[in-house]
């Protein structure tokens, strides 16, 4: 969505429009609910994070200036929200990744082997991302999987950019470091390649 989209969609919500809230709810509750997903670790708590999110939006829009991006906006209110929620119920953070595009019409054998294969990997990435400690996952996952930007992910985690470069670094070499132990160096260079 556009800056100008953003403008107009915030206006809307400043004046009460429940449509707004509707196309608001409908742009950005996939994020949000993935976001709130890599957190609590849990879909019936992801959810609930994420309505509970939307109402926070809704009821303190008038305080968003636009200094950032909408979505970056509702991003620091689902990180919040969800670390708010860890506490209330006294659990751990953890994180899960994205679901990754499947491949679609698969239409020879060697395509599938490659597919097989490919999930494979996936699902090993999954369990890695999982077993990062703490924001490590979520930042991996905003900076490589939501493609936000180095300043966008520091909005959202309320850090400045350099303390984001150094997690985003250190959280890298977690995550080599764990998948170096979960899989062999042949299927981690022949992952690399492609």
């Amino acid at each position: 969505m556009g800056q100008h989209s953003d403008q107009h969609l915030t206006q809307r919500l400043k004046e009460g429009d429940k449509q707004a809230l509707r196309s608001l709810i409908e742009l950005y509750k996939h994020m949000v609910y993935t976001l709130a997903l890599r957190i609590v670790h849990n879909e019936e708590d992801a959810e609930e994070v994420s309505q509970d999110t939307f109402i926070k939006a809704y009821q303190s829009i008038e305080g968003f200036k636009g200094d950032s991006k909408l979505s970056t906006w509702l991003y620091r209110i689902a990180y919040h929200r969800s670390l708010d929620y860890i506490k209330k119920n006294k659990r751990k953070p953890q994180t899960t990744t994205l679901e990754w595009e499947e491949v679609s019409n698969i239409q020879m054998a060697e395509k599938v082997w490659d597919h097989m294969e490919a999930m494979e990997k996936r699902q090993v990435i999954r369990r890695a991302l999982g077993k990062l400690p703490g924001e490590d996952g979520v930042i991996l996952s905003l900076f490589y999987f939501e493609s936000l930007s180095l300043k966008e992910i520091s909005g959202v985690l309320n850090i400045s950019v350099n303390s984001v470069k150094v997690k985003l670094h250190r959280s890298r070499k977690r995550l080599a470091a764990l998948l170096e132990k979960m899989m062999d160096k042949q299927t981690i260079s022949s992952y690399a390649s492609k």
